[in-house]
């Protein structure tokens, strides 16, 4: 028997573009499935885009998707994603675009049908915030940016 956390959670997706594609896992047991440019375009050295996939994407609630860098891209080409993680809310409807931003100093030519970036899948907690007076003391304090030495 499947506990809970071992059952797929459905995420409903909706082609936009004929040239979408639904997103793909490289390998068993990845965290993020890749995500596919439905477009041609080139970045030169400092521009930024919002990349289209094609896809609608239909979360649960309770659930988020994230859009994150793909290291090859990354460590390669010198490309990343500007808002990382891009969340994508469970009540948003529109197509799912990828923020690329171009690092290098050349440009790159993104490709229809490239892998663009990963969307993992995750859990939200319910959150109420409750405004006190006094908070509970710990050993970290108000040590901020910097504050391990390092």
């Amino acid at each position: 028997m499947m506990s809970d956390d071992q059952r797929p959670v459905m995420v409903r997706v909706k082609r936009i573009s004929p040239d979408a594609v639904i997103p793909t896992l490289g390998h068993p047991g990845d965290a993020a499935f890749d995500l596919y440019s439905v477009e041609d375009m080139e970045l030169k050295p400092g521009e930024r885009a919002a990349v289209p996939t094609g896809l609608v994407v239909e979360i649960p609630p309770g659930f988020e998707g994230q859009v994150r860098p793909r290291s090859g891209l990354a460590v390669n080409a010198g490309l990343t994603v500007l808002n990382t993680p891009g969340t994508i809310d469970s009540g948003y409807r529109g197509e799912v675009k990828t923020i690329i931003i171009n690092l290098s100093q050349k440009p790159f030519k993104i490709e229809k049908g490239m892998r663009i970036s990963q969307l993992a899948i995750r859990p939200v907690p319910r959150v109420e915030f409750v405004e006190v007076e006094i908070l509970t003391e710990s050993s970290r304090g108000e040590g901020g940016f910097g504050s391990t030495g390092r």
